[in-house]
């Protein structure tokens, strides 16, 4: 073959030509399978092969690579090879067997954002619903240096970036997610919600969510951190999904609280959830039909605020337009719909809740807190 390239349109003539039905099929001579052999082996990759040299270099000294020409953005263009060939589950778990684990979670700390970031990236990859790898990133201190860059990266794209990899890592990972409340990583969250980054902002709410979820007593200690007000003010963002998103969390809030929704907000919060609440429903009223056929989620998260806080039916009710012509009646839980299951997990190994029905009492975590009480953590 010319120029060592395969010749891409003469197979595909070829292909045509012997599967387009106007041909008698035969036999094909060993000529022909020998051209049709070279011409896809020659565009074959032998992806460990390839992750084992994707590995050597993340394991040479930078200043090694800088001096034979190695640039910032060649180190980036491998990283999302990479994030390609770990794709597959089982191409992520070998990554640890060849080596290459440890070097990735090193360019974390790298002196360049963007490759922090890309790192962060490739390891959400790599865990995202995949047991075995979570394991094996938590044995190699991922966490402990996912942590570090969500709280104090000087560059808010890296802090988003690692805060979504521990979203990843902690999913159906109860050490990971003890751990991470230990760590303090509520406070970061916080932090998350307080930026003015709306990608942040977002991976923010979406994973205090699924903490909620999943550990109805965190509902404590989102309260006392001052969460309700933050997601009060993220919900008259001008972004739709961190409006909704923060409308989530407040109902999240208000449903899991056992004494009452009314008793996490004081009359002053109270009277500013109401007047939120009518703002909102107010630019419904105004929408055009369009508009509230897309507004349908928060319309239907409206309604049951208003219903969890003040325990009457919203005006949306009242003005006809919660349930618009031609739509079905709201699903009873709005919040719950929100969760995605995990596809990967299912892939791994099955385990079975045997958790106590018992509730026990969470204190306050500002700080390190006491390993018996994360560990009987659910997630």
């Amino acid at each position: 073959m010319a120029n060592d390239e395969p010749n891409w349109e003469g197979l595909l003539k070829w292909s045509i030509a012997h599967s387009d039905g106007t041909r008698p099929t035969r036999a094909l001579s060993e000529e022909d399978r020998k051209w049709f052999m070279e011409a896809m082996q020659a565009q074959s990759v032998d992806v460990i092969k390839r992750m084992k040299e994707i590995t050597l270099v993340m394991q040479t000294p930078e200043q090694v690579l800088e001096s034979q020409g190695v640039t910032p953005d060649d180190i980036e263009a491998m990283l999302e090879e990479l994030q390609e060939h770990v794709e597959s589950i089982d191409m992520a778990n070998d990554l640890h067997s060849i080596g290459g684990l440890v070097p990735l979670l090193a360019y974390l700390k790298n002196a360049h954002a963007n490759i922090r970031a890309k790192a962060a990236d490739v390891i959400t990859t790599i865990v995202q619903n995949n047991p075995r790898s979570q394991q094996l990133v938590m044995e190699a201190n991922g966490l402990e240096y996912l942590l570090s860059n969500f709280s104090s990266d000087p560059e808010v794209a890296v802090r988003a970036k690692a805060l979504g990899a521990i979203s990843s890592l902690i999913r159906h990972n109860k050490p990971a997610i003890a751990a991470f409340r230990l760590a303090n990583g509520y406070a970061g969250l916080k932090d998350a919600l307080s930026s003015s980054d709306v990608r942040f902002q977002r991976k923010g709410l979406n994973l205090i969510h699924y903490l909620l979820h999943e550990n109805n007593s965190d509902c404590e200690i989102v309260t006392e951190l001052g969460f309700p007000r933050l997601m009060m003010h993220l919900a008259a963002s001008s972004d739709a999904d961190v409006r909704e998103a923060s409308l989530r969390g407040i109902l999240v809030l208000g449903n899991e609280k056992s004494d009452g929704a009314r008793a996490l907000l004081s009359e002053e919060d109270e009277e500013k959830l109401k007047q939120l609440l009518r703002e909102r429903i107010n630019c419904i009223t105004l929408m055009s039909p369009d508009d509230l056929g897309a507004a349908r989620e928060e319309r239907q998260l409206l309604d049951s605020i208003w219903s969890a806080y003040f325990k009457e039916p919203s005006f949306l009710r009242e003005k006809g337009l919660l349930v618009l012509p031609g739509e079905d009646a709201p699903p009873p839980d709005v919040a719950s719909n929100y969760f995605e299951p995990p596809l990967r997990a299912w892939s791994g190994t099955t385990e079975t809740n045997n958790s106590s029905s018992e509730t026990k009492a969470v204190p306050l975590l500002l700080g390190a807190g006491p390993p018996e009480a994360a560990g009987g953590q659910d997630i």
